[in-house]
């Protein structure tokens, strides 16, 4: 999320001003536009908030450098200006550095935070000792980002939000809730385990898909060998001497003939196809309908799907209230749910059901037909005694067990499967091989 700043003139021609959070400048100019036409407002400027590197003298002559950002030159000027220092230079950084931010680091972060709040660590205190122990140059300018934020009275999203590619967006939900709520420890706690868990189940099918995806690599590369220097000299080989041709050599040979004699054509059926489908899938359209099918996938969709459930009943267990209006929460938990089909569903089927015909939670979530029927009927059953909160959390920790049981199965029937397509295709190369062992000058063709 990027945090912009928009300044105007309202309908009696005085100055207004305001910021927000958008995901792109292109979302960030139609909800302003939007926000204008709604509020009769006349927006003069519009502005992203950056980094920015200075060159200041201090009072001792020692020169320093640093980063900061703001939404304007002018206000880094301004901010330097009262600290007594002596501006050498001022200029926009063009590319940002330092890359992502690696999730242990992020888990390190939370964790500790945890562990200082549990000591009743004042939360100023402890961003103060991460700032100066932190390793990662990123994550420490981020969190000095939030500890100024902080101190200058924000909370909450406008807190974290800017920082949601780093954090993502889970995370960034989760502590931006904790900021503002009674039990920010708690809160902690609940983030770091699932980062941990969410960590180690990623980790778990990098290192078994490891060894599997180099021998299917060099598979892939042996059979375009085959494909692309053995059958043309078998074929010259077998055509100068008019031998008859064994039928898998014969049908391998004229796929090669085939795909040497079509080359370009073959790579643009290859290549537009996936380019179309990146673009596509990375479009809202496309996201929503890559989570909708990834969730069915055998094995590995129930564990996403209910690791998404999961994110959502601990969202709602942080935010739900017994009395009063519940569809911020409701929004907030789909947001951090991490599938964008449920995310949808939500806001399209559920929160509508409840504003405009006054159904209940779990009766607006059956309609979606995103949701296990297990966890309907544990949030149902807690709408039916008043411990939805409670209810929520059960069904949390319900799934989290789950999920961390079944990620060594999962591991196991991915690798499974990709030993199986390197087995069929080792076995495909070996019987051409051995096909071709059998072709002798015997077999000429008597003409």
């Amino acid at each position: 999320m990027q945090e912009y700043r928009y300044r105007g003139l309202n309908i009696a021609g005085k100055p207004v001003e305001g910021t927000f959070f958008s995901k792109n400048p292109w979302t960030a100019q139609k909800r302003i536009a939007e926000f204008a036409k709604k509020k009769r407002i006349k927006i003069t400027k519009l502005e992203r908030k950056a980094t920015f590197i200075y060159k200041v003298q201090g009072a001792d002559g020692k020169t320093i450098v640093g980063e900061q950002k703001a939404f304007a030159q002018q206000d880094v000027q301004n901010a330097l200006a009262k600290m007594g220092y002596k501006i050498i230079s001022i200029r926009k950084k063009l590319i940002p550095t330092g890359g992502k931010v690696p999730v242990q680091d992020i888990v390190i972060f939370i964790r500790l935070c945890t562990n200082m709040l549990h000591e009743n660590f004042p939360y100023d205190e402890i961003l103060q000792l991460l700032v100066n122990d932190t390793e990662n140059k990123k994550l420490r300018e981020t969190i000095k980002e939030i500890h100024k934020d902080i101190k200058l009275g924000k909370e909450g999203l406008q807190v974290y939000g800017p920082h949601s590619k780093i954090f993502g967006p889970f995370a960034t939900t989760m502590l931006s809730i904790a900021s503002t709520s009674g039990n920010m420890a708690e809160m902690y706690e609940n983030t770091a385990k699932y980062l941990e868990r969410d960590f180690e189940f990623k980790k778990s099918i990098k290192n078994a898909l490891f060894m599997p995806i180099i021998v299917l690599f060099f598979i892939i590369l042996t059979f375009l060998f085959y494909i692309m220097y053995i059958f043309p000299e078998t074929t010259k080989m077998l055509t100068k001497y008019n031998i008859a041709v064994p039928p898998m050599t014969k049908a391998s040979m004229a796929l090669s003939d085939f795909l040497l004699a079509n080359l370009p054509w073959v790579i643009l059926s290859i290549l537009v196809p996936t380019v179309a489908a990146v673009v596509f899938l990375r479009s809202p359209k496309g996201r929503i309908y890559f989570h909708r099918k990834i969730i069915n996938l055998p094995v590995v969709g129930s564990l996403l799907h209910k690791s998404s459930v999961e994110i959502f009943a601990r969202v709602i267990n942080a935010l739900y209230s017994g009395a009063g209006d519940n569809i911020g929460a409701i929004k907030t938990a789909a947001e951090a749910c991490r599938n964008t089909y449920i995310e949808e569903k939500v806001k399209t089927v559920v929160i509508p059901a409840m504003l405009r015909e006054g159904t209940t939670l779990t009766e607006a979530l059956v309609r979606t037909g995103a949701f296990p029927i297990n966890a309907i009927n544990r949030l149902r059953a807690g709408e039916e005694t008043g411990t939805v909160k409670e209810a929520a959390r059960q069904l949390a920790d319900y799934y989290e067990r789950e999920v961390s049981y079944k990620m060594t199965r999962v591991v196991d029937w991915i690798q499974l499967n990709i030993a199986i397509v390197v087995t069929i295709m080792i076995i495909v190369i070996t019987l051409i091989s051995s096909e071709l062992g059998f072709v002798s000058p015997d077999s000429l063709v008597q003409n």
